[in-house]
This record gives C-alpha cells, sequence and structure tokens, in this order.
C-alpha cells in the first residue's frame, strides 16, 4: 500500500528568507501562496511544504521541526564543504564536531546535520551497505576502514 513519504511540512517565521534558503539547498519552488510555499524534494514524487506563521517559535522537538533528506555516499561525503559554500552552518552531532559526517553503525545511516533559518533542524543522510554491530557512533571515516 505505502510507496513512500509525499510530503513534510516544517513552520517559519518568514517565508522570503526561507524560500531563499531551500533554494540555496537545491530545491525548486513549486507553488508559491501568501504565507505557504511548497518545494519539490523529488518533482512529482516528493515535496515540502513551509508554512508561515507563530507556529515556527514552538520550541524544537523532532518530531515537529525535523526533517532528513535522502543523498547518496558520494554527496554526504562532500556535503559539509556543499553547505558552507552556500553560507550554511553545519551543526554538531552527538557531540562530534562538524568536520564530516556521522555514522550509527548499527543503523547503517550516515548523517550530517543543519539548521534552517528558523531552527527547524535539516539533515542530510544516506543508507550505508552493511551494518554493524555497533552502536557507538563514529565519523565515515573510521567506519569506511572498518570494512
Amino acid at each position: 500500500m505505502i510507496k513512500g513519504l509525499y510530503e513534510a511540512h516544517l513552520p517559519v517565521s518568514n517565508l522570503e528568507q526561507s524560500i531563499d534558503f531551500y533554494q540555496k539547498l537545491g530545491l525548486k519552488l513549486y507553488k508559491r501562496y501568501n504565507k505557504v510555499a511548497f518545494f519539490w524534494i523529488e518533482e512529482g514524487k516528493s515535496w515540502i511544504g513551509l508554512w508561515e506563521g507563530k507556529e515556527s517559535e514552538l520550541p524544537y522537538h523532532v518530531s515537529i521541526k525535523h526533517i532528513a533528506f535522502y543523498v547518496d555516499i558520494e554527496d554526504i561525503k562532500k556535503a559539509p564543504a556543499w553547505l558552507r559554500e552556500r553560507g550554511i552552518k553545519v551543526r554538531d552531532a552527538f557531540g562530534m564536531g562538524t568536520r564530516e559526517p556521522v555514522v550509527i553503525p548499527d543503523q547503517a545511516h550516515a548523517m550530517i546535520y543543519f539548521d534552517d533559518p528558523d531552527g527547524n533542524h535539516l539533515e542530510f543522510i544516506t543508507r550505508l551497505p552493511k551494518e554493524m554491530n555497533r552502536s557507538e557512533k563514529m565519523y565515515l571515516s573510521e567506519w569506511e576502514k572498518l570494512l
């Protein structure tokens, strides 16, 4: 029945500022209304809606102010520099710093975190080809040496 995730939504305080930010990420603006904008993540398959309003003042919680974008492994390796080139600050992940993607070995995911102008937590994530029986987080380069 379910084939994938079609849409997700985030609250923003300034729609114009947010449109500029999400275009820097390479997302294509699909529709713009008075206080709402929709961006294609994958055209015709998934989008993100940005809603201007006081809800943007809610304190962060992963269940309401977080979206993870899937990227491939080669792109996640370049992500820290790619984000910085666009003036987007990489956020510390799990107290490990920002120099490269962080891996959760027993989930086989590598990730990079950053925030939009309203403090919505955004993430680039990729699925790795092999789960490891280790729960401690490590850098992607460390994970690759264990293969």
